[in-house]
């Protein structure tokens, strides 16, 4: 039985911290080949080990392998992506309209996870206050499953130019479930240095400096030694 009072070595650090800082948002790069499915069952029982409120475990994981489904989720895409364009204007529309932001035919594998809005029955114990940590537990699985994949060498794309509703009714959940995450999977051709929206510049990473208060909003940092850290690691 594994020692779990065992401290990380410096390796296994250093694994966790490389997942972190090269995990991305995969659209462009898949590669047809399968995953096999003991690397699925990991990243799974991954996403399934994540902290939710009340150990609620709101989370289903929908596995998408029809083309004929995912073609359906392709068509409420490319209607959804084109009324987001007319958010933008100009410039700014053609920088918009030349991304690539999903890639749900071109990988092998989608995943929907799901959040059981019901789980757990009337009071879940630490949702009183917040009835949406059902949803943010969900996320906490998302993620939880994204680092996995990184660390297994397979990239993660989420897809959230989607109508909730629509993607319901095709995916045929019952009411009292919410479709929180719609991801494309699978094996990549390359993993792109920096976040793909800062690469083609449409945003850059905030410095983090910036966003560490010290005990209420807007109070600068205080702490000189931790502010001269943040600004090392960048």
């Amino acid at each position: 039985m594994t020692d779990h009072n065992r401290p990380f070595s410096d390796d296994e650090r250093a694994g966790l911290y490389r997942a972190i800082y090269e995990r991305r948002d995969v659209r462009s790069q898949f590669l047809p080949d399968p995953i096999p499915r003991p690397v699925l069952a990991r990243l799974l029982k991954a996403a399934h080990h994540a902290p939710s409120v009340g150990f609620m475990q709101p989370w289903d994981f929908i596995l998408i392998d029809s083309l004929e489904v995912r073609q359906q989720v392709l068509a409420s895409y490319d209607e959804e992506n084109a009324k987001a364009a007319d958010n933008y204007s100009g410039e700014r529309q053609d920088t918009y309209r030349s991304l690539k932001l999903q890639g749900i035919v071109e990988s092998p594998l989608n995943l929907c996870i799901t959040c059981n809005r019901s789980r757990g029955g009337t009071h879940v114990l630490g949702r009183n206050s917040i009835v949406e940590t059902d949803l943010f537990s969900t996320c906490l699985a998302v993620q939880n499953l994204w680092l996995a994949a990184r660390a297994e060498g397979i990239g993660v794309g989420w897809v959230s130019i989607l109508d909730q509703d629509t993607l319901a009714g095709i995916l045929n959940l019952p009411d009292n479930v919410y479709p929180l995450a719609y991801l494309c999977i699978g094996y990549v051709s390359e993993f792109f240095d920096q976040p793909e929206l800062q690469t083609k510049g449409w945003r850059s990473r905030l410095p983090l400096e910036g966003l560490v208060h010290s005990n209420g909003w807007g109070a600068e940092l205080d702490d000189k030694e931790l502010l001269e850290q943040l600004l090392q690691q960048g």
